[in-house]
């Protein structure tokens, strides 16, 4: 488990661009049950692709896409253990990984950006991906 002073700043990149954060099975279960639309799922991480890539990328496809998803949720790998856990289930088949970025619409998994799609990429071409899965399904 991660201090909280080390995740703070990490969680705040994406809660300053309107995530809500899910820290439990609960919340997670609730949040995808309960919304309609597209959910934005990101998986923190506090490696250097999440900070690097995954996040800035996430943001500029927000910031610079004319579709976006209705909902924003975030839940940080290494710290919610049990919403990390709980969205993990809702991303199988995929192994686990993070950082990842899942869309869901209606609840159900339609996209699904793992670790090794992030790592070693610009936060531009990161983006430029997520904008065009956004023009697809939002």
């Amino acid at each position: 488990m991660y201090p909280e002073e080390l995740v703070s700043p990490m969680r705040a990149e994406l809660t300053n661009v309107g995530f809500d954060e899910l820290k439990s099975a609960e919340a997670v279960e609730n949040h995808l049950k309960e919304k309609e639309g597209t959910t934005l799922l990101v998986i923190n991480s506090v490696c250097g692709c999440a900070a690097g890539t995954a996040r800035p990328g996430v943001a500029m496809a927000l910031q610079n896409s004319q579709k976006k998803p209705t909902n924003l949720a975030t839940v940080f790998a290494g710290v919610d253990q049990e919403a990390t856990a709980k969205v993990r289930e809702y991303t199988l088949p995929f192994p686990p990984s993070s950082p990842s970025i899942a869309l869901f619409k209606d609840g159900e998994l339609v996209h699904f950006v793992e670790r090794h799609h992030i790592e070693g990429r610009p936060a531009e071409v990161i983006s430029e991906h997520l904008s065009g899965v956004f023009d697809e399904y939002c």
